[in-house]
Parts: C-alpha cells; structure tokens; sequence
C-alpha cells in the first residue's frame, strides 16, 4: 500500500509541476486551485509512505516519477523538443527508479 501511495504521490507531482505552467505565477484561480490541492496531496501521500519506506529511497521514486513524469507531460502538452539524449536520459532516471524499487526490502 506504501508503494502505491508514493506512487500517486509521484503522479501529483506531475499535476502540479504542470500546473505550475498554467497558474501563470498564480494569477489564475482555478489552475492556481488544482495545483496547491495536487502539492498537499502530493506531500500527504509522501509523508503516508515513508511511514515505512526508507527516506532516501521514497524520496528519490518520488522526485523520479515528477521529472520523467513533468518532462513527458512537458513533450505533449507544451511541444518541447525531444532529443535522442533528453530519451535517454529519461530511461536512465526511470532505471534508477525500477532499481531502487528493486533494492528496497520494504
């Protein structure tokens, strides 16, 4: 249960690093809205699973699934550039993710 909670944790993160992008320095107050209700829950649901996930570990899934997360996000809905370094860059952090995952015996 830890595993998914840090891993919705993860998701919102992306909801409001995007979200980030359309407050426009939080002047708008729907996007404004959707963004710090996705930061508290994204912090909520970090602080659940390191109830019994080590803190390294959590936390480091956690900022993984928010950049590679954030930068597709950034590809689709804001046309960044894909470059075959910027992909494989990304498989690099998602391998990092899997073999911390891997590594953790809680």
């Amino acid at each position: 249960m830890n595993w998914l909670c840090l891993f919705v944790a993860g998701l919102l993160e992306v909801v409001w690093a995007v979200g980030l992008k359309y407050t426009e320095g939080f002047t708008r107050p729907a996007p404004s809205a959707v963004t710090v209700g996705a930061m508290i829950g994204s912090f909520y649901l970090l602080s659940v699973a390191l109830r019994s996930l080590p803190l390294g570990t959590a936390y480091a899934i956690w900022v993984g699934i928010g950049a590679v997360g954030t930068a597709i996000a950034g590809v689709f809905l804001f046309d960044e550039a894909t470059t075959p370094i910027k992909l494989a860059s990304l498989l690099l952090v998602v391998a990092g993710i899997v073999g911390l995952k891997l590594a953790s015996s809680a």
